[in-house]
């Protein structure tokens, strides 16, 4: 294009800071390419051809093009525009993630951001059918073609109705649990099978304690709690406020460590977009993402 603007090789080439054999050995390869003469070379200045005039306007819309790309593309690398979708089991997508979504919105104000919040198991599938760029859930994640890595410790504790008798001592057995209802969270969630694994290492079967309800969220298994139908073991940051508000009682279990993590998951063959990155980078160890963690 500057060939055809500055009607010389050696302007041309001063101005793109190269030498004029190297400008005329390029131009010299496309008209070979192309099987046509794109300039038409005097003494004094070289003018466009016929086959030149057609291609230049077309020229011009692919340069223009690739501006338009090159410049989104920074905005992608720099973190001014782009997209990430994450899904999270109930406790981290409830209760943890939409603070740090908000946090890193307000360093990034151009990234968009989906966040899709089932069970464990539903995260799992989806993070497999590609469907999500990353994932955390209550439970540790195994199989080919999935990262997995620790990324936050959860306590969980055993809460009750203010006036259940277990408040009188605010402490159980591990073997007390058999002798009362307990609220559930559904099959495949990550709090129910880690409650599961932690009661198995104790000899404890979860079938052998008595059932009141299956539910499909934190949030109703602690109202079932408050009213009295039963007893639960969740996540302690999902029962902080009920807590404050005396609507239902801690009750410590001797023999039970219900400690746990929660886990990032991703395709371990996939190429993490830039927002993916730095998100990550964000909720695990940045000064600014901490402070978004509810203490």
């Amino acid at each position: 294009m500057w060939v055809s603007e500055m009607h010389s090789f050696t302007k041309a080439a001063r101005q793109m800071y190269m030498s004029q054999p190297a400008v005329s050995f390029q131009i010299k390869a496309l008209e070979e390419d192309l099987e046509a003469d794109l300039f038409q070379r005097g003494d004094k200045k070289v003018i466009l051809t016929e086959a030149g005039r057609l291609l230049y306007p077309e020229a011009k819309k692919m340069l223009r093009h690739y501006h338009k790309i090159k410049s989104g593309l920074d905005d992608l690398k720099g973190l001014k525009t782009g997209n990430l979708v994450v899904g999270a089991s109930t406790i981290p997508g409830e209760y943890l993630l939409p603070l740090l979504i908000g946090g890193f919105k307000e360093a990034y104000p151009g990234i968009q951001i989906a966040l899709k919040v089932a069970g464990s198991g539903q995260v799992t599938r989806w993070i497999r059918e590609r469907e999500i760029d990353l994932g955390i859930t209550g439970v540790p994640v195994e199989g080919d073609g999935i990262d997995c890595s620790p990324w936050l410790k959860d306590e969980m504790v055993l809460i009750v109705h203010p006036n259940h008798p277990w408040v009188n001592s605010g402490v159980i057995d591990i073997s007390e649990l058999k002798t009362s209802v307990m609220i559930l969270r559904e099959q495949g969630s990550g709090t129910r099978r880690t409650l599961e694994k932690k009661l198995e290492t104790k000899g404890i079967s979860l079938e052998k304690i008595p059932h009141g309800m299956e539910l499909g969220s934190t949030r109703a298994v602690i109202t079932a709690v408050e009213a009295g139908l039963g007893v639960s073991i969740v996540s302690r940051c999902a029962v902080k406020d009920a807590l404050a508000l005396k609507k239902i009682s801690e009750i410590q279990v001797q023999g039970l460590d219900l400690n746990r993590s929660l886990y990032l998951i991703k395709q371990s063959q996939s190429i993490g977009g830039f927002a993916t990155e730095v998100f990550c980078d964000f909720i695990n160890n940045s000064e600014e993402g901490i402070r978004f963690l509810p203490k």
